[in-house]
Order: structure tokens, then C-alpha cells, then sequence
């Protein structure tokens, strides 16, 4: 079978500096979503979800083919249950990141999304017997005091749905990890093209037994196909791109760019503002997280987090 163009290039030696910056470009797009869902004027949840899932599954069908030779089919049958495993969480993972940047600020919402790895190593630990370190388990710890600053100012501020909605998606972000490591799945194209596809049945049913219906204005169906496009489909590409050549532990730092960014856009270009807790609250769990990724560089290999 002749060499894809997509595999020339992933063979391709990659500097580690190019690396570097393929996961910082992640993590800028990733970070899009905030503002693209405020630009939104009318498209609920669900619509949100059918058209942004349409457009993300077939741009990831478009490089699943380009990366199989032609055969996308058979790349994605490989996946699995544990690719449709992965892909279920990842449905409760988009709608619910969605309906958090809705309902809550989204400096709010992204700092609650980056608790996902401390609730994926909590369930590799139960689910898989996986080996956590003590660094992370206080790491943990530290986390859940971040994570209660801003829940409980999300309480005091009525946007208790928003948080929650959050910690669902962080918990849908973990599960779709967990199943990758139960399922050895090193590509994750796969799931994620079952995550767009479930996620658009899901979209659609809702709108179709809620009475929402498609009809939403053009800018908002551009915005969240072009979300489905940029903010996750291509994001992921580069991502894993880059991650061929940055350690583990680094691509845990440098994936912070998306939390770190994504409340600067909404600030920058709607003036939203961010309450005191929720800046103290996301700097302990930000801490958590650098301080847990910063103590697993030390060890050979890197562990669970």
C-alpha cells in the first residue's frame, strides 16, 4: 500500500522545539471554545452540539482516511468497545463544557475542566488497579480545596448548574481517558470521530423530542461548525503531532495554555470579568496540576499523571 502523505509527515523527524510549539498551538485552539459559545446569539446546548459534532466528525473522518491509507473503516472498527467507551464520556464531556460556558463564567468553567486528569488518575486507580504516586494523591488534595473555592462561589453566585456542568464535563473528559488506557488505543482519532457521531445523534434527538428544532441563524450554525473544525478537530491534530516529541509531564504544562487563555479572549473582547474565588480557586488547582506534572518529570517512565 503506497506511503499516505499524512504518515510521510508523521514520520518525519520533529524537532523538539517544533513540538513545543505544536502543543502550545493546541492548546490556543482548544481555548476558542469560550469565546466562540459567547459569540453565539440564539443556538441552545443541543443545537450547539449537532452542529459543532457534524463538522468535527467529518474532518476527523477526513484524517482518520488520510491516515489509514484509505481505510478509515478498519482504523475505526480497531477502536472498539473501548472506542465507544471513550466516546460516550466524551459526549457527556461536550455537552456539558458547552452548557458550563452557557450558564457560567468561562474562567469558571476551564479552570473546572482542567480537574479532569486528578478525576481520570482517581478512576485508573479504581477501575484499573493503576499505580497513583503519593505526589499526586497530595496533588489531589490540593486540587479539591481550588475546586470547593469555586463551586462554593458558584453557589453564592446561582450559577450552581454552570459549575456542575463543568465537573461533568471534567468527569467525561476522564472517563474518555481512562477507556484509551483500558483499551491500549495509542491513536485516539477513532474515539473521538464516535464521540462527533454520538454526540450528533444525541444533538439531534434532543432537538427533534424538545421541539428546538435546526432552525437557527447562519452565524450561528458557522460558529459552531467552524468550533467543530478549528477549537477540536484541529486542535487534536496538531496536538498529537507534537506529543510524538514532548515528554509526558511537559505536555501537562504546556496544555495549560488552553485554561490560562481561553478567560483572556472573553476578557480582551466582551470585558467578562473574573470574581476573586474563582481566580484564587483556579490558581490552587493550576498549582496542583504543575506541581504534580513538575514531580512525575522526575521519574522514569512517567506515571499515571
Amino acid at each position: 500500500m503506497p506511503e499516505t502523505l499524512t504518515a510521510r509527515i508523521e514520520a518525519r523527524d520533529i524537532s523538539y522545539a517544533t513540538g513545543v510549539a505544536l502543543v502550545l498551538l493546541a492548546g490556543a485552539l482548544w481555548s476558542t471554545m469560550g469565546i466562540g459559545i459567547r459569540l453565539i446569539e440564539q443556538a441552545n446546548v443541543w443545537q450547539i452540539l449537532f452542529f459543532r459534532s457534524c463538522a468535527l466528525a467529518a474532518f476527523l473522518f477526513l484524517l482518520i482516511s488520510l491516515r489509514s491509507g484509505g481505510q478509515p473503516l478498519r482504523r475505526i472498527r480497531r477502536a472498539g468497545l473501548a472506542g465507544v467507551v471513550g466516546g460516550l464520556g466524551l459526549v457527556f464531556a461536550f455537552a456539558g463544557g458547552i452548557y458550563a460556558i452557557q450558564t457560567t463564567t468561562v474562567a469558571n468553567a476551564m479552570f473546572l475542566f482542567a480537574a479532569a486528569p486528578f478525576v481520570a488518575a482517581a478512576l485508573g486507580w479504581i477501575l484499573l488497579r493503576e499505580s497513583v504516586r503519593r505526589a499526586t494523591w497530595f496533588a489531589m488534595a490540593f486540587a479539591v480545596v481550588g475546586i470547593a473555592i469555586m463551586v462554593a462561589n458558584g453557589f453564592a453566585a446561582g450559577r450552581v448548574a454552570g459549575n456542575l456542568s463543568a465537573l461533568l464535563s471534567a468527569c467525561g473528559f476522564a472517563v474518555f481517558t481512562i477507556a484509551l488506557r483500558w483499551g491500549r488505543l495509542e491513536d485516539m482519532f477513532p474515539a473521538v470521530f464516535l464521540a462527533g457521531v454520538f454526540a450528533l445523534v444525541t444533538g439531534a434527538f434532543v432537538c427533534s423530542a424538545g421541539g428546538y428544532g435546526f432552525d437557527i441563524p447562519p452565524r450561528d450554525i458557522a460558529i459552531a461548525l467552524a468550533l467543530g473544525v478549528f477549537q477540536v478537530g484541529a486542535g487534536l491534530a496538531v496536538f498529537t503531532l507534537g506529543s510524538r516529541v514532548v515528554p509526558a509531564a511537559e505536555l501537562a504544562l504546556l496544555s495549560m495554555t488552553e485554561v490560562l487563555l481561553a478567560p483572556l479572549w472573553v476578557w480582551l473582547l466582551l470585558d467578562e470579568t473574573v470574581s476573586a474565588a474563582t481566580l484564587g480557586g483556579g490558581a490552587i488547582l493550576l498549582l496542583a496540576l504543575a506541581g504534580n506534572a513538575l514531580s512525575g518529570a522526575r521519574r522514569k517512565p512517567v506515571p499515571v499523571l
